[in-house]
């Protein structure tokens, strides 16, 4: 069904790849609803192939961490600053912030001031660290759209203006991936306990995980002669940043296959996963497979995070099971011999493993909601209450 709008063109900024992919599933459901719809910001490839005119390349948002973040910091702010100043100029009808909330919801708060309608999609953690933010939250979002339901709660008590979606992952993956048909497809071995790594996404993540999972890796195979491993990269720079900790650790005869991409399949196909923190848990979780999590960070970031924190807990299926499914092994406790025996834990334990796949099931029936449509619902509900935006002013653009 066509909605009855003409000539409507949305800001749209995402900061990463997972804000990529949602940002153009997004755009796909919002131009089944209003053909001839206009979308302009930042955006990645998928942005782009749905017709996003990106203004900046999608990469110059891409950090990772507090202190990561000061080396760019400059000139992110000198980003935002020029994406005020081009929004005010040629107002949209609304802006949509995907993810991203350093740099997107101050950029929502000056677009909202001058009467543009903002959506921010993906909520900020700010229940579980930071939750001062939630005043800024206020001054920036008319709606907030959750990918989890206890996040959508959280915001009705805050008196923001909110909607559950659902998360987009789950309209992906299958109910029940077949092991052995994606064992096939990669031409991984059928009959070894196959163990996935996936050690991060950003150059950032894989210089700080690469060794310690290079290192779990040889500490299981000393043990287990029947272990195979599948490590997926999303391209040629992270998997050469992975291959240099081979190098370094002296690796040569690991039974190991490398991937150009497919990380979602190579999960399917494992017995477990070994990942760092991230959509990649998620991912994990929905496919309804073990995991164990790790995550490092600089040291004045780990701390920070310490002291704003308000939950114990890090990979997001964790929290939505309100208990540790997936073993977590943060900083200073990731060490190879603590992540090889959660692993060994995992497998060696089928009782535990059944209930903590019957949880997982649980998760997925929740978070499938047709969350691409459900969002665009939201978005033209908001589109139909907007009000023409206020006149530029020389404080605006600050």
């Amino acid at each position: 069904m066509t909605e009855p709008f003409d000539n409507i063109r949305i800001g749209i900024v995402a900061g990463e790849v997972s804000g990529d992919t949602l940002g153009a599933a997004l755009m796909r459901a919002l131009k089944k609803r209003v053909p001839g719809i206009m979308f302009i910001g930042i955006g990645g490839p998928q942005m782009l192939a749905e017709g996003c005119e990106s203004l900046y390349p999608m990469d110059r948002l891409c950090v990772i961490g507090l202190v990561e973040a000061l080396g760019k910091s400059v000139q992110i702010l000198k980003l935002r600053r020029e994406l005020i100043r081009y929004f005010i100029s040629n107002p949209p009808d609304l802006f949509i912030g995907v993810d991203a909330p350093d740099f997107n919801l101050g950029l929502e708060e000056k677009l909202k001031q001058t009467g543009i309608p903002t959506v921010h999609y993906v909520s900020p953690t700010v229940w579980a660290w930071r939750g001062y933010r939630i005043r800024k939250i206020h001054k920036a979002v008319d709606h907030m759209l959750t990918l989890f339901p206890f996040e959508a709660a959280y915001y009705k008590e805050h008196d923001i203006p909110v909607t559950f979606v659902g998360h987009p992952l789950a309209e992906l993956i299958e109910d029940d991936p077949d092991r052995d048909r994606y064992r096939k497809a990669l031409t991984l071995p059928p009959d070894k306990t196959l163990i996935a790594v996936l050690p991060g996404s950003r150059s950032s993540e894989l210089q700080r995980h690469s060794d310690v999972f290079v290192k779990t890796m040889q500490w299981l195979v000393s043990r287990h002669n029947d272990y195979h491993f599948v490590a997926p990269f999303v391209n040629r720079e992270m998997r050469e940043i992975f291959n240099r900790a081979l190098r370094k650790n002296q690796v040569t005869d690991l039974p190991l296959t490398q991937l150009d991409g497919h990380s979602r399949d190579a999960m399917a196909a494992a017995d477990v996963v070994l990942l760092a923190s991230g959509t990649a848990a998620m991912e994990a979780a929905l496919l309804k497979r073990l995991a164990v999590v790790t995550y490092k960070v600089s040291f004045i970031t780990y701390h920070l995070v310490k002291l704003f924190a308000h939950v114990k807990l890090v990979a997001m299926p964790n929290h939505l099971a309100g208990r540790q499914l997936f073993p977590e092994f943060i900083q200073a406790d990731a060490t190879p011999e603590k992540l090889g025996a959660a692993i060994e834990g995992l497998l060696g334990d089928p009782e535990e493993a059944g209930r903590i796949t019957e949880a997982l099931r649980k998760i997925y029936q929740e978070l499938k909601q047709n969350a691409d449509e459900r969002a665009a619902d939201s978005v033209l509900g908001v589109l139909r209450k907007r009000s023409p935006p206020a006149p530029l002013t020389a404080e605006s653009s600050g």
